[in-house]
């Protein structure tokens, strides 16, 4: 489905494919060459944009998000394998982002990256131009530090400073009216695809 939405549609070159079961919402534009596969969804929210490549394959059940703070981009030759989320992100050419991973708001993943499955790349994290994050860690801070998922503790020495409510939603952490304000702020901003038009 073909989705406009706060004055934006879609624009997508005559040489990529959508499939008629995904999503594509708001300002996204799709490089030649580029496949949109079954269930996939992409959803650029009011003013977010999301640019994608040429030659990119985004597969099954995989979202890619955008918001007005975080635009997301997608180079040439990328791979976003099954059920993967990526938001608000910044992916360089040629990386492959397995089945189940994340890639959240204000990443970086430098060009030839590998994020296996179900990897993930915290918010405002920056990878290097070939790294690689193995099945199941988290790369976390700027420079990348790169911790198995057992590891909590020092995950979040990394991912703390890095304030996941305040950088996302505008809210800080410890508000104690936190997840009150982030949803009513959501609500509203989300009320909008009431509008939208296929």
């Amino acid at each position: 489905m073909i989705v406009s939405y706060a004055g934006h549609s879609p624009a997508i070159d005559t040489d990529a494919w959508v499939a008629p079961d995904a999503t594509v919402c708001g300002d996204v534009v799709i490089g030649a060459g580029s496949r949109i596969m079954h269930g996939a969804r992409l959803v650029a929210e009011a003013s977010g944009s999301i640019r994608i490549g040429r030659d990119c394959i985004v597969l099954e059940n995989a979202v890619i998000r955008a918001t007005a703070s975080h635009p997301c981009t997608m180079g040439n030759h990328c791979l976003v394998g099954p059920n993967s989320h990526v938001v608000g992100a910044e992916i360089g050419d040629e990386v492959f982002i397995a089945t189940g991973a994340a890639v959240f708001h204000g990443a970086h993943v430098g060009r030839g990256s590998e994020v296996r499955i179900n990897g993930i790349v915290h918010l405002r994290t920056r990878l290097e131009p070939g790294t690689v994050v193995p099945i199941g860690w988290i790369a976390v801070g700027n420079p990348a530090q790169i911790l198995p998922p057992d590891q909590h503790e020092a995950i979040w020495s990394h991912q703390k400073p890095l304030d996941f409510p305040g950088f996302v939603y505008g809210v800080e952490r410890d508000s104690p009216d936190m997840m009150q304000k982030i949803t009513a702020n959501l609500s509203v901003a989300l009320g909008m695809h009431r509008t939208e038009s296929a």
